[in-house]
Formats: structure tokens, C-alpha cells, sequence
């Protein structure tokens, strides 16, 4: 099977694999070329209303598929950072589900994501100290903000792997299952996203990443959306909330 990335859209769950099994899932230069793409069309869809990046099989992804590191450093580099900011970019919650190995790329592509839940035995490891490669600064500043910054500075100087114990001790996961459960939690908790307010979600997603030019811009957005007048109305009513923000 030729390398590639497969979505799908079901019950306002997008869901994004990464398919290159001969090799791990490591992503190769087309399929870091294809992804701010696959993103920009799913953000698009109104039907969208959360998204989920996995692997295909029984790992998630080992990094960039070093074979194409022969394309000049800077483009590939570059490739990947494009990749990773329009994951970090896409406006509603996304959420990785992780087994195996989450490695390099993986790695970085994992931490472009709001929540990270992982399957126990799985190994977290960013890499380019044995490459001789310079982690790009935005991705270095993003796992900083996530791990701190001894562990960031932990796994970019030793290119070590860390288990499911620690990932979950440092804030790399959010939450880890036993094996055969992952799935299961991630759709249960993938309904719940869908379940909530867009509004709220794409708001606090922005000031969560630091935005502090929005504040106006939320506010009008709440005003015209009946979200708020729903949610209340659904509570005093003990009924399931029918919220209509950006469908």
C-alpha cells in the first residue's frame, strides 16, 4: 500500500490516519505535503465538529520517513513544520489516539493536537540529537509549553524514549488505557466534544494557545449565536442542549 493519509466523517467526528505500515506510519514527504490540505477541508466542513489523528494498525507514527531526509534539510524541515501548525491551527478540538510507537514527527505531530490519549506500552521520543538535525523552534516551544522544560530539554538532548508512565506524569498524555480499551475511549469521549458547544470550544482553544486579541471577537460571536440562551434553557429543562454554533 502506497503511503498515505485516509479520512473519514462520521456523526461529526473527523478522523484522520496516518497509513505507511511498511515503515511504521512514518510520514513521508507527500504525506507532510498533504496535510495541511486534508486539515483546510475538514475545518471547512460544517458537518466537522471534532477531529481525531491516529495510526494505522497497531502504532501511531515513528517519525519522518528518513529515506525522503535525502530532499534538502530545509525543505523537509520545513514540510513538517507546515504540517504541524495547520493541525495546531485547526479551529476545532483535536484529539490523538496513540499506540505503539509516537516518535520524531509522530511526536511532534501529537503535540499539534489539544489532547493526546494513549494506549499503555506506548513510547513517546523526539529524536534529532541522533540525526544531527536542529528541532525547529516552533515545535521546541510547543513541547516546552506542554512537558516544561526540563522534560522538553530531557528528550531533545538524549533522544530517549519515554513510556506511557511518564508521558502521563509530565503532561505529554492526557489520559492512558489498557490495551483494546483506547478505541473505545476515544469515541466515548470524542461524542462528548461533539456533544458541547463549538462556540465555547473554539474560543477557549484560542485563548488557551495564547491568543489575547479576541476578547471583542468572542463576544459578538456569543451574542449572535443562542448558544448561551440553548445551553441554560437545555439545563432548566433537563434536556440534552441543542447548540447551533457553526453548523
Amino acid at each position: 500500500m502506497e503511503p498515505q493519509l485516509k479520512d473519514s466523517v462520521t456523526d461529526g467526528i473527523a478522523t484522520v490516519v496516518i497509513a505507511n505500515p511498511a515503515k511504521r506510519n512514518a510520514m513521508s514527504a507527500a504525506m507532510w505535503r498533504a496535510l495541511p490540505g486534508v486539515l483546510d477541508r475538514l475545518a471547512a466542513d460544517r458537518a466537522v465538529r471534532a477531529l481525531v489523528l491516529t495510526g494505522e494498525g497497531d502504532t501511531f507514527c515513528a517519525g519522518a520517513d528518513i529515506s525522503t531526509l535525502r530532499e534538502p534539510g530545509d525543505e523537509q524541515q520545513s514540510l513538517a513544520v507546515r504540517a504541524e501548525e495547520a493541525l495546531a491551527a485547526f479551529p476545532k478540538p483535536t484529539l490523538a489516539a496513540v499506540r505503539g510507537f509516537c516518535v520524531g514527527g509522530g511526536s511532534q505531530l501529537a503535540a499539534a493536537c489539544d489532547l493526546r490519549f494513549a494506549e499503555e506500552g506506548t513510547r513517546f521520543g523526539i529524536t534529532p540529537s541522533k540525526l544531527g538535525i536542529v528541532y525547529p523552534s516552533s515545535s521546541t516551544r510547543r513541547l516546552t509549553s506542554l512537558v516544561g522544560p526540563s522534560t522538553a530539554k530531557y528528550l531533545l538532548f538524549s533522544g530517549e524514549l519515554m513510556d506511557t508512565e511518564r508521558a502521563l506524569r509530565t503532561g505529554f498524555v492526557d489520559e492512558v488505557h489498557p490495551a483494546g480499551a483506547l478505541d473505545k475511549r476515544v469515541g466515548e469521549f470524542s461524542r462528548i466534544l461533539v456533544s458541547r458547544s463549538l462556540l465555547t470550544q473554539a474560543a477557549a482553544k484560542e485563548f488557551a494557545d495564547g491568543r489575547t486579541d479576541r476578547d471583542a471577537h468572542w463576544t459578538e460571536q456569543a451574542r449572535g449565536s443562542g448558544d448561551t440562551a440553548e445551553g441554560v434553557a437545555a439545563f432548566l429543562e433537563r434536556r440534552a442542549p441543542r447548540f447551533t454554533y457553526g453548523v
